[in-house]
């Protein structure tokens, strides 16, 4: 059995180390504009590092932020963070960001990615950080604003200066993740377990069991939206409860009928020969056939590459059902 993960808190880290240094932040998406805005509020200095007349140039500055072109961020910079997506990264860093990586100097991340499937490939004398808040970039800053914050990971995947963990774990303060708590992980873990729940939990398997949910009460004779309301509705009320309490908190806080229907009837349905396509998935994403799969795809369709299966879903009876039901509740929400 794997030993406990090292945990940090935030007494036990300062902001010393990098206090002095520059941090580029190459990206202002939802990632890159919380974590720029929360190292910025810490008083760290940071520099954003975007594509000249982008789309987020003009935001970025009127939020406050100083506002590099790419290379030129990275020259600048002690601390190069690049929260750009995945699929980007390998040619941004070729183009834009490689000759500027010299001795000294480290290179940062919030998904291992680039680094465990050597997209990237840092030279020797640099060192090769990630903090990967567990959370979107909206709950980054939101709750960095209310005096707390999101858990990260933290990894060194190359500690050239020998203060490697010092600075990792100072960018962590800085985004207000060492409040909650910061744990160790390596590149290889993060990558390979965030790829793993999202295909077969998080995104995939969520979404694959609320529409066969849904698909079984209405080719029953149930009305669709009664469907919607059981199979898509009241799920985050339940997810709540297991992320607030645990499973078992959870089945502590619903009827006795709901606890012993789901304990009997639950493991009837994702049972052991879905586990086992569980494992052939993480076999997948292990060996690096997802990774090759999905690098391969992208260079032939770039972003199209699941327009198809997004349009399915789109056409889906649960989602047109959906987008009325979150009238009633959401009368002003953006329906996408």
């Amino acid at each position: 059995m794997p030993t406990a993960a090292k945990r940090w808190l935030d007494s036990q880290v300062s902001l010393d180390p990098i206090k002095k240094q520059k941090i580029a932040v190459i990206g202002y998406g939802i990632q890159g504009r919380a974590q720029a805005s929360n190292m910025k509020d810490s008083g760290l200095d940071v520099i954003v590092g975007l594509r000249k007349g982008g789309k987020t140039w003009k935001q970025a500055e009127s939020e406050g932020h100083r506002v590099m072109e790419v290379s030129e961020a990275a020259k600048a910079a002690d601390i190069i963070h690049i929260l750009i997506p995945d699929m980007e990264q390998g040619d941004t860093y070729k183009r834009e960001i490689k000759k500027h990586v010299t001795a000294g100097k480290a290179l940062s991340f919030s998904h291992g990615a680039a680094i465990h499937c050597k997209w990237i490939v840092p030279p020797n004398d640099a060192d090769v950080i990630m903090v990967a808040p567990k959370g979107p970039g909206q709950r980054v800053r939101e709750l960095y604003q209310e005096g707390f914050g999101i858990p990260s990971l933290v990894a060194v995947q190359q500690d050239a200066s020998g203060k490697a963990w010092d600075r990792v774990l100072a960018m962590a303060k800085g985004i207000g993740s060492t409040r909650p708590g910061v744990l160790q992980t390596t590149f290889k873990e993060e990558v390979e377990t965030d790829w793993f729940g999202e295909q077969v939990d998080l995104c995939g398997g969520t979404h694959a069991l609320i529409m066969n949910a849904f698909e079984t009460l209405v080719e029953a004779g149930y009305q669709p939206e009664v469907a919607y309301f059981e199979c898509l509705h009241e799920l985050k009320l339940i997810t709540d409860l297991v992320q607030k309490y645990g499973l078992t908190g959870m089945y502590n806080r619903v009827s006795e009928t709901a606890r012993y229907g789901g304990l009997t009837r639950g493991p009837r349905v994702v049972d052991k020969e879905a586990k086992a396509k569980m494992k052939a998935v993480l076999k997948e994403i292990q060996s690096g056939e997802f990774a090759d799969e999905w690098v391969s795809k992208y260079k032939k369709e770039g972003k199209n590459s699941f327009a198809r299966y997004m349009k399915e879903i789109e056409n889906h009876q649960l989602e047109k059902v959906g987008k009325e039901m979150r009238k009633m509740m959401w009368p002003n929400q953006d329906p996408v």
